[in-house]
């Protein structure tokens, strides 16, 4: 006799077209009744258009269908809000007191590093004027939604992604907009798109501590914060102010991280500090913060940046950093 959790398992091979994740993954199984060889499943219609509904529909009555002594499949839908619908374990916050230090490829990073490890991982450009998120992974939208929520675009590694790039006309088309419209965007992001079940979202906050910073932390259940610098002589008031807001907020500060630390030069063998002796240590301490890592300048990191291959980059340090962090938030092994 077959159970909820066999008919859940089957399941999980039926996939939400454009976003190539299972019904499960998304959460959008609501209900499962079993009568006399009958199943009746309830699904959230979140995010899906009417030819994605029936698509799914069947290929969920086949799925049941497989299973012994089930005789008739009946799917429904339901309405539901994707806030309803998401479950994210961990959202980290990725910030910068100042722009240019490499905030979105430290995010990318991160995203990446977790996603190997084998945990389910969102990522949400939340840097509404800035967007880069997209450009590093070479992922074009538009994502496909309805009333209820958007679906989000997916990686070729499995990475969910939200970006505002994604919902304009061009990539490079420019984001003039006020600080209140930027602010409920943001909200929007994380009110409306249909993330489902994550391990990990991390998000890639706007630069400085404004308004946009403070609507995602006030907005958000941010669960730690990561905060990047450049070796800079200006660098510790700058990240003394991001740390502060962050802690002032009751957000755990889980470390910092220093980028564009030094250049590798592998004809003399040496690391030659471009931007000035590395504080990475010195500022770890001053804030009363892990040294998360120091990222080096790694030309081959921007060419793939360039080439929107993120995802291809194999730097050891970035992989550290993905272990120090499942360390540093207790996630359970993959």
């Amino acid at each position: 006799m077959i159970d909820q959790d066999q008919i859940k398992q089957s399941l999980e091979a039926v996939w939400v077209p454009s976003v190539n994740r299972s019904i499960v993954g998304l959460n959008m199984v609501r209900e499962i009744d079993l009568s006399d060889g009958r199943v009746d499943v309830t699904l959230a219609s979140t995010g899906l258009s009417e030819a994605a509904q029936k698509w799914v529909s069947q290929k969920t009555r086949e799925a049941i269908n497989k299973l012994p002594g089930v005789e008739d499949v009946i799917v429904d839908y339901t309405s539901v809000k994707a806030n309803e619908i998401n479950q994210v374990d961990q959202m980290i916050a990725v910030m910068s007191g100042k722009g240019g230090v490499g905030k979105s490829l430290i995010s990318a990073l991160i995203s990446i590093a977790l996603r190997r490890k084998g945990y389910e991982i969102g990522i949400l450009d939340a840097d509404i004027t800035g967007p880069s998120i997209p450009k590093m992974f070479g992922v074009k939208g538009p994502p496909s939604g309805n009333e209820d929520g958007i679906l989000p675009v997916l990686t070729k590694s499995g990475i969910e992604m939200m970006s505002i790039n994604l919902l304009l006309p061009k990539e490079d088309d420019a984001v003039i907009w006020r600080g209140p419209l930027i602010g409920n965007t943001i909200k929007q992001f994380g009110e409306d798109v249909v993330w489902g079940k994550l391990d990990y979202l991390i998000v890639d906050l706007p630069p400085g501590t404004a308004d946009a910073a403070l609507t995602l932390m006030q907005s958000f259940p941010i669960s730690g914060v990561v905060v990047v610098f450049t070796p800079q002589d200006l660098v510790e008031m700058i990240v003394k102010k991001a740390v502060n807001m962050a802690r002032q907020m009751d957000k755990r500060v889980l470390g910092v991280v220093e980028n564009m630390s030094y250049l590798y030069v592998p004809e003399i063998d040496k690391n030659i500090e471009i931007f000035g002796k590395s504080r990475a240590e010195e500022m770890a301490k001053s804030v009363n913060a892990p040294l998360l890592g120091k990222l080096p300048i790694d030309p081959e990191l921007a060419k793939l940046c360039d080439q929107g291959i993120i995802e291809k980059y194999n730097g050891e340090i970035a992989a550290k950093l993905g272990e120090t962090l499942t360390q540093l938030t207790g996630a359970h092994s993959k």
